[in-house]
């Protein structure tokens, strides 16, 4: 059973209007002459392509971000606004839960059942697991609702997103956390809910990286000393990550993979961006790291983008299970392979739930 770190199903569910129980190709059909986004007919993911893919378990989020009117960066004017908006995502997930499209996992015992279910062959039609991710903290109206989202199964939260945020500040952003953004890290550490580094800025990470004592990880970044974006981690920052025993999904944005990428111009193609190159991100931790312990696929796929901006090699996301044959070609051996593709993220939850 393959795993994903990060997948925005619900948003595109709820904001696309995409019925993901459909192979992609349908999804698609349906979009052909919409405009009202940029990756109209170029979905990649559904469910039935993450079973043909053999991803069985993903981190899957809720996100809505509050913005101030006027702000270039889509999002809700009211934190009521905005946590209305991630009931409407949960109750989605509940909805495919209801109907055996998926299934949400909370803890090691459940992990555990999923686990043995995919590894059934007898099993035709498997849900897809699903742990839920918030995406940026900003939906939370207080503190006191972060222990409304756990009882609701929530386990992991990215407390920024883009920009500014109103728990902590993200990508193209800078600033340390403030009050009540140290006093959310202290209840996600109570809750024994995950910290997502990914989109902190750099002070911001530190910062939580310093005063966060629970179990930490980064579900979609790639490295910065191949493309140079504070979106990206830094050699510092992935040791950092590293001895705090995190895995770090490599994301499959390809501004994130080549440098140089201009968006509405470049294409996957003139780019020359496909998995091979998703590998020297992987590459460059293992490096760091000296193994392949803290490493994974974080996706990220349909995040916003579609087929326009993702590798080139990829048509749908069951394509991923092409994946394991590019690393072997690069010199992973089986056991790193297994590590990356499934066993580093049942390893740090297995860890992190006991």
């Amino acid at each position: 059973m393959n795993i994903d770190l990060h997948l925005d199903l619900a948003m595109n569910a709820m904001e696309w209007n995409r019925d993901l129980r459909l192979p992609v190709h349908v999804i698609n059909g349906r979009e052909a002459g919409l405009t009202d986004k940029p990756d109209r007919g170029n979905a990649i993911v559904s469910l039935p392509a993450l079973r043909d893919g053999g991803i069985g378990l993903v981190v899957a989020t809720q996100i809505a971000r509050v913005v101030k009117p006027g702000s270039t960066v889509p999002g809700w004017y009211s934190p009521q606004q905005a946590w209305a908006q991630t009931q409407a995502q949960r109750a989605w997930y509940n909805t495919m839960a209801e109907g055996g499209e998926m299934v949400q996992i909370l803890d090691k015992h459940q992990l555990g059942t999923h686990l043995s279910l995919w590894q059934d062959e007898q099993q035709e039609h498997k849900p897809i697991g699903f742990i839920l991710s918030l995406e940026g903290a900003d939906s939370l109206i207080d503190i006191s609702y972060l222990e409304k989202a756990y009882n609701q199964g929530l386990r992991a939260i990215g407390p920024a997103h883009y920009g500014p945020g109103r728990y902590a500040n993200g990508t193209n952003a800078t600033g340390k956390m403030g009050d009540e953004g140290l006093a959310l890290l202290k209840e996600m550490e109570r809750l024994n809910i995950i910290l997502d580094t990914t989109h902190l800025c750099d002070d911001a990470f530190w910062q939580s990286m310093e005063y966060f004592k629970g179990n930490v990880w980064a579900s979609h970044n790639n490295c910065r000393s191949i493309v140079d974006h504070n979106r990206q981690y830094s050699d510092d920052q992935i040791r950092a990550l590293i001895q705090r025993r995190a895995v770090i999904g490599a994301s499959m944005d390809a501004w994130m993979i080549v440098p140089g990428w201009v968006r509405g111009l470049s294409t996957p193609e003139n780019m020359q961006c496909n998995l091979e190159k998703l590998v020297d991100h992987i590459d460059h931790i293992c490096t760091i790291a000296g193994n392949s312990f803290h490493v994974a696929v974080g996706s990220d796929l349909d995040g916003g983008y579609g087929k326009e901006q993702c590798p080139a090699d990829i048509t749908t996301i069951a394509d991923l299970k092409n994946f394991p044959a590019i690393l072997q070609k690069r010199g992973y051996t089986d056991a790193d392979i297994r590590n990356i593709m499934h066993d580093n993220v049942l390893r740090f939850l297995q860890n992190a739930w006991s």
